[in-house]
């Protein structure tokens, strides 16, 4: 089991702010509860914009945002923005867990992901963990839905989310803006409800 690896955010982690809550603990803004925090609370040792194989998708309903949530599924054909946290594995362990409404310490195993490239834990939204690959010799890993993109209804995003996604791939300094909301758009479960123009808007609200 290597120390350290990549957890790759395509969702509301992709803003550093937003994920140092799942490791120092603490109550996202919005959000009803606090999050009990990672057992190591240091914050990424590097977080990197990378782009993966698959797409992002919205679907189900969150109770937070209201409107859909974003998922990946890495067989369909596209590309995906993305932002890499360069943690500890027991770190990524104690994020899995929270997202998966477990207590820190009772995280994955991730010895079958990193084997096989995809490791299904049960029927939850974010119980699948996949390995898309390595960086710089560490390996990528990232958690979704154990469906795949065509098995369940889209659902639009809601305005709040979307702009948290968007400012969160902005901080990576690999996009611009045109990009981001085009990007964002394009998803399924976006496209057809929202416009570029639209997420654009977002972001100067």
């Amino acid at each position: 089991m290597p120390e350290l690896v990549w957890y790759a955010a395509y969702g509301s982690n992709t803003r550093r702010g937003r994920l140092l809550h799942y490791i120092e603990g603490g109550r996202p803004p919005g959000a009803s509860l606090a999050s009990p925090g990672c057992r190591d609370p240091r914050p990424p040792r590097a977080s990197v914009p990378v782009e993966l194989r698959g797409v992002v998708y919205f679907a189900t309903e969150s109770a937070l945002w209201s409107g859909g949530r974003a998922f990946y599924d890495p067989d369909a054909r596209g590309r995906v923005y993305a932002r890499a946290h360069l943690v500890t594995a027991e770190q990524f362990r104690d994020i899995a867990a929270q997202e998966m409404y477990r207590a820190p310490g009772t995280g994955p195993d991730l010895t079958p992901a990193l084997r096989d490239g995809r490791a299904r834990l049960g029927e939850g939204r974010y119980e699948t963990l996949v390995c898309p690959g390595t960086l710089d010799g560490l390996p990528v890993l990232t958690f979704t839905a154990p469906w795949a993109l065509g098995d369940v209804p889209l659902n639009a995003p809601a305005e709040g989310y979307l702009r948290h996604l968007a400012a969160g791939l902005l901080e990576a300094a690999a996009w611009d803006e045109t990009a981001v909301a085009g990007y964002l758009a394009a998803c399924p479960g976006a496209a057809g409800r929202w416009t570029a123009e639209r997420v654009a808007g977002l972001l100067r609200d």
